[in-house]
């Protein structure tokens, strides 16, 4: 598996604070990456800059072998990169399927109804966000990325605060998104959930990342099951 996106040695500070001093993440097509790290560590930063939405102070960004000086999000966003944050992501204005509508009028691709399908929002179509309760936003969020069928998706907390049942749909759409080649990666605090659906895990801790190779190596891993897992 080759790396769709890389982010290397990339620092963020905010005032006095450094966030990340140098941290790196390198996202495998056909694979899901966890992103594992206390409050705080910079997970959220780490995929914010990968994304897109803010700005490295330093480091290199490489999407599908291209180097980004000054990545945007609207440039990765037409290139492949899916970007899903912890706050909503759809508008109130308009019905999922009008949401699902104007993404595939304007990429044209995918069929609403298999998307729905596979989401388990077939009955909540004509409903908006607001009327949604957090596991069905989050299913209905990823319908979309289904739907657009991005190279590259980033999640940023999706499991937070859903129920045992969205949390398996969230994970066997991540799978179906990576067995078609998409590299997904995900952060969230879920660690069982997290060490069950990813293929990789990234530690983040104190500015920087450690790679710690499959669920199993970093589980077996004794800094990380000290300082993250709470292990003796």
């Amino acid at each position: 598996m080759s790396d769709v996106l890389v982010v290397d040695c990339v620092g963020k500070a905010y005032g006095e604070r450094k966030v990340l001093t140098a941290a790196s993440l390198h996202c495998a097509g056909g694979a899901i990456t966890a992103l594992l790290g206390r409050n705080g560590a910079g997970k959220s930063t780490l995929l914010e800059i990968a994304a897109g939405w803010i700005a490295a102070d330093y480091g290199l960004i490489q999407f599908k072998g291209e180097r980004y000086p000054r990545p945007r999000l609207h440039e990765l966003a037409t290139r492949g990169v899916f970007y899903l944050p912890d706050h909503d992501l759809l508008s109130n204005a308009f019905t999922i399927r009008r949401h699902l509508e104007i993404v595939q009028r304007r990429f044209g691709a995918g069929s609403i109804d298999d998307v729905a399908s596979i989401t388990g929002i077939a009955n909540r179509l004509d409903q908006r966000p607001r009327e949604l309760s957090g596991g069905e936003l989050r299913r209905a969020e990823l319908a979309v990325a289904l739907l657009r069928a991005p190279e590259c998706l980033l999640a940023d907390e999706p499991y937070r605060g859903i129920a045992p049942h969205d949390a398996e749909t969230l994970s066997h759409t991540f799978r179906r998104l990576a067995s078609a080649g998409c590299a997904v990666v995900v952060t969230g605090h879920e660690v069982p959930t997290l060490l069950d659906a990813a293929d990789h895990i990234v530690w983040c801790t104190a500015g920087t990342t450690y790679d710690l190779g499959t669920p199993a190596d970093a589980c077996a891993e004794w800094r990380f099951q000290r300082e993250y897992l709470g292990s003796p």
